[in-house]
């Protein structure tokens, strides 16, 4: 089986939320099938839909994956559990949030996985990591690049915009 380029979309606003994401980084590249080829920087960012949570720190990592989506979609719901995070409802706080946001050029809906991700268009928090890995990367759904979709989105106000954090060495 080739390997195939996906991306993966973290957040974390509970707990060390910059540990979370690099944590739970190294435990994808643990997954049988997924190698990490790189990640982007880690990036503060406001909740959007919600109001009274913390901030999040989120980033995309960008892998190569000898599986299929619902198996690579299991693994990464598997490292979410083993991290602590448990679901009750819709867009609550979190340690962590893994999301597939691309799977090489594949389009999938089912009832538990829509890729690309439906969403993802449209969030700056999103957009901003995953145009330091791939801005030239077409989006297989709209056919533009994914600094185009960057692009497009309007210039946030003072609050919601993406804050790059410093690197810990």
């Amino acid at each position: 089986m080739k390997s195939i380029i996906a991306y993966i979309g973290i957040g974390s606003n509970l707990g060390d939320k910059s540990f979370n994401c690099r944590y739970s980084i190294d435990q994808i590249d643990t997954l049988p099938g997924c190698h990490v080829i790189d990640r982007s920087t880690l990036f503060k960012t406001e909740p959007e839909g919600v109001t009274g949570q913390p901030w999040y720190v989120n980033c995309v990592a960008q892998i190569a994956v000898m599986k299929s989506p619902f198996e690579l979609l299991n693994g990464l719901m598997n490292i979410e559990s083993a991290m602590g995070r448990v679901r009750r409802k819709r867009w609550e706080a979190r340690i962590i949030d893994l999301d597939i946001l691309l799977f090489g050029q594949e389009i999938r809906e089912s009832h538990n996985l829509i890729i690309p991700h439906p969403l993802m268009h449209e969030r700056r928090f999103v957009l901003e990591p995953l145009v330091q890995l791939a801005p030239d990367l077409v989006h297989p759904v709209f056919k533009l690049t994914i600094r185009e979709l960057l692009n497009k989105l309007p210039i946030p106000p003072y609050s919601g915009t993406v804050e790059i954090l410093k690197e810990e060495t």
